[in-house]
């Protein structure tokens, strides 16, 4: 679309800073990009000094895919829905052990919204990564965990978890039968891990929306939308401001939330 070669740089480390840092300080030609996520913009500047503002140092350029959370749970819990959780919480405080793929992981702080929106205490239990996290679960060790809807599926399918409430705005196109969290008793909640396209600071408007409209033409056509699909993710559309806007709010929100559970770095 756009004639030229798109060259892939992956910058691993710092928990996406390094990455995010490097396109923060590049020229504002619209020619340096980056993939940003919720943690790049949103949680990890919460939590550590990772040299970069995420709202002021970047043009949001265009969002592009989020993938819901899931809660699920042993099926020997004796729960059927959230608000049981909540119930067995506020009996035994601390009772109920929740999984993560580490302090500070989308999965760790998607329960500690749970808690602080309920005024619950549940026992965290962090792993170095989701998936030996998630094989506890599965083996009764942990009671619950918010996982990635991608990697929950298999097992909600194969009766090995129970599915309670999907953390996205809406119902999942993958499992329409799952109530959201919002809808299970606990307004206002929503966790996904988003990705976006964002640009250094300071790029011409015309240049943001030439790419926003590219995005949005690609991310419209069927073919990468059933890839995205297949990963249990949902393709995303909005403006360079609405966009910006939700930036904002996602990183508000996620420095409230570490805050609240006393993260430090």
């Amino acid at each position: 679309m756009w004639g030229q070669s798109v060259i892939i740089d992956n910058r691993a480390g710092a928990g996406t800073a390094i990455g995010a840092k490097a396109v923060a300080v590049a020229p504002a030609d619209g020619y340096t990009l980056l993939m940003g996520t919720v943690s790049s913009h949103a949680i990890n500047p919460a939590m550590n000094k990772v040299g970069y503002d995420p709202v002021k140092d970047f043009t949001a350029v265009a969002p592009i895919a989020s993938i819901a959370f899931v809660l699920v749970t042993q099926p020997t819990l004796p729960a059927a829905k959230v608000q049981d959780v909540v119930a067995l919480a506020k009996a035994k405080p601390g009772d109920i052990s929740y999984a993560s793929a580490g302090p500070g992981t989308s999965n760790h702080l998607a329960g500690a919204l749970f808690e602080s929106a309920s005024n619950i205490s549940l026992l965290h239990v962090p792993y170095k990564g989701s998936a030996p996290a998630l094989n506890d679960v599965l083996a009764g060790h942990v009671k619950l965990m918010f996982d990635l809807q991608a990697t929950a599926l298999p097992h909600i399918a194969s009766g090995k978890l129970k599915a309670l409430a999907v953390t996205s705005r809406e119902r999942s196109p993958q499992l329409p039968s799952v109530p959201t969290m919002a809808e299970s008793g606990v307004p206002g909640y929503e966790v996904s891990a988003w990705f976006g396209v964002f640009a250094p600071a300071g790029i011409p408007a015309a240049v943001t929306d030439k790419l926003n409209q590219s995005l949005t033409a690609v991310l419209k056509t069927p073919d990468l939308q059933k890839q995205l699909r297949d990963l249990g993710a949902e393709p995303e559309f909005a403006t360079p401001d609405v966009f910006s806007t939700y930036v904002r709010s996602e990183s508000a929100k996620w420095t409230q939330v570490v805050k609240a559970v006393n993260l430090s770095p």
